[in-house]
C-alpha cells in the first residue's frame, strides 16, 4: 500500500473518531495527486512533503482549529484531474488544492478561476502554467527557467551544442520543446531533432535508432515517471552514449538508483540542505528522522506549499476573515514575500516564483551539486 492510501486510510479512522466532536474552524485542504498508474510513485513523494507540513502547522497551532488533507487521485491524467478537482471543490469545499502535472494543472485551472478555489502547482514545469489566472499559483520555477539555468553550463562551459530532445507528447513536452526552439540558439546551441513520444510509450528502440543518427552531444529528455528510466535505460542498451540532461523529474529516487542514469544532468530550485536558516533545517531533521532519508526538490516544492497555506491562514485567522480561496489570494498579493525552505520566496503578479537554479549530477550516491544559476 502506497505512503499516500495509507495516509489516508488513517485519516478515515481519525475522521470517524473525532468527526463529532470537531470544531468549526477546522480546515481541509485537497491535493490532486497520482496514486496510482504508471506515476503513482509522484503521488508518494510529493505527498510526504505535504504531510510532514501539515504536521508541523498543527503542531505549532499555526491556524485555528486543525488542518486535515484531503488526497484525490488524479493518475496523472486531465480528465481524472478534472473529476477529483470536481470532488474537492463542490463536495469537500475546500479553499486550497494542491496541483501537480502540467495536462492535470491546465484542466483542473477553469475550475479553479470559476469556484474562486487557489490551485498550486508544485510539480508540472509546463511555461504556460505562469498564464492560467490569478487563482493558479506556482510554488516553483517553470520550465522556460530550467531550460535557461542549464544551457550556458552546457554550451559554455562543457562544449556541448548540438542538441536532440526526446520530448513527452503533452503540454509539458511541448512546452519544453518551444524554449529549448526559441533559446538555443541565443545561448550559441542548435536543436538539431525533436522527437515526439506517447504519453504511454514503454519501447524506444526506434527512437534510440534515430538518436544515434543525429549524433548529438546532448540528449534532452522531457518525460516523468516510468517512461523516462526506459528511454535512459534503452538508449543505453542500444549503445548511446551521449550526455543526457533534464530537469526536476530526474530527481526521482527511482532515477537516481538507476545505473544507466549515471552521469546524468538535471535542473532543480536551488536549496540548500545544511543551511541553518531554522525553517529548512527543522524540515530536513525532521524528514530524515521520518523516512531515514534525505528529502528532495519535490519534497521541499509540496512542504512549502503547504506552509504558504499555513502562513497565509494564520494571518487571515488574526484578522477575523474566513479561509477562502479569495481572501488567500489578497493576502497573498499583500504579503508578496514568505520565509519557506530554501529561504525567502517572493510571487511574480502571475502567481509564479522566481529563485536561483541548480545543475545536479546523478552519481550513484545520492547525487551532486555541480553549478548554481542565479535568475
Amino acid at each position: 500500500m502506497s505512503l499516500i492510501k495509507r495516509f489516508f486510510s488513517v485519516g478515515l479512522v481519525a475522521v470517524a473518531a473525532w468527526g463529532s466532536s470537531a470544531k468549526a474552524a477546522d480546515v481541509t485542504i485537497g491535493a490532486l495527486f497520482p496514486l496510482s498508474g504508471l506515476n503513482a510513485t509522484y503521488g508518494d513523494i510529493f505527498g510526504s512533503g505535504v504531510n510532514l507540513a501539515a504536521e508541523h502547522i498543527n503542531a505549532d497551532n499555526m491556524i485555528n482549529g486543525k488542518l486535515t488533507v484531503q488526497y484525490e487521485d488524479s493518475q496523472a491524467l486531465p480528465q481524472q484531474g478534472v473529476i477529483g478537482m470536481n470532488k474537492l471543490v463542490n463536495v469537500s469545499k475546500v479553499p486550497y488544492v494542491l496541483s501537480a502535472f502540467t495536462g492535470v494543472s491546465k484542466a483542473i485551472s477553469t475550475t479553479a478561476t470559476r469556484t474562486k478555489t487557489v490551485a498550486i502547482n508544485g510539480g508540472g514545469v509546463g511555461p504556460d502554467l505562469a498564464d492560467l489566472g490569478p487563482y493558479f499559483w506556482n510554488i516553483i520555477p517553470l520550465a522556460n527557467f530550467e531550460v535557461k539555468a542549464v544551457l550556458p553550463y552546457l554550451i559554455k562551459e562543457r562544449n556541448m551544442k548540438r542538441f536532440v530532445l526526446v520530448y513527452v507528447d503533452d503540454p509539458l513536452g511541448e512546452g519544453i520543446r518551444k524554449e529549448l526552439t526559441d533559446s538555443l540558439p541565443k545561448a550559441g546551441g542548435e536543436l538539431i531533432e525533436a522527437l515526439s513520444v506517447p504519453a504511454t510509450a514503454q519501447q524506444f528502440s526506434g527512437i534510440a535508432a534515430r538518436v544515434r543518427a543525429a549524433n548529438p552531444d546532448v540528449v534532452y529528455i522531457a518525460s516523468y515517471g516510468s517512461q523516462q528510466s526506459q528511454i535512459v535505460k534503452q538508449f543505453r542498451d542500444n549503445g548511446i552514449k551521449t550526455q543526457f540532461v533534464s530537469y526536476t523529474a530526474f530527481s526521482i529516487p527511482e532515477m537516481n538508483a538507476l545505473p544507466e542514469a549515471k552521469g546524468s544532468l538535471y535542473t532543480t530550485q536551488n536549496v540548500d540542505w545544511n543551511s541553518s536558516d531554522p525553517i529548512t533545517k527543522r524540515f530536513v531533521d525532521d524528514y530524515k528522522k521520518k523516512y531515514n532519508k534525505m528529502p528532495t526538490a519535490y519534497i521541499a516544492n509540496y512542504y512549502n506549499a503547504v506552509r504558504l497555506f499555513g502562513l497565509l491562514a494564520h494571518e487571515l485567522d488574526k484578522q477575523g476573515k474566513p479561509i477562502t480561496g479569495e481572501n488567500l489570494l489578497a493576502q497573498r498579493i499583500q504579503t508578496k514575500t514568505f520565509d519557506l525552505v530554501g529561504g525567502k520566496v517572493t510571487f511574480a503578479d502571475n502567481g509564479t516564483v522566481v529563485s536561483p537554479m541548480q545543475i545536479n549530477e546523478i552519481d550513484g550516491a545520492g547525487g551532486k551539486v555541480v553549478s548554481v544559476v542565479a535568475q
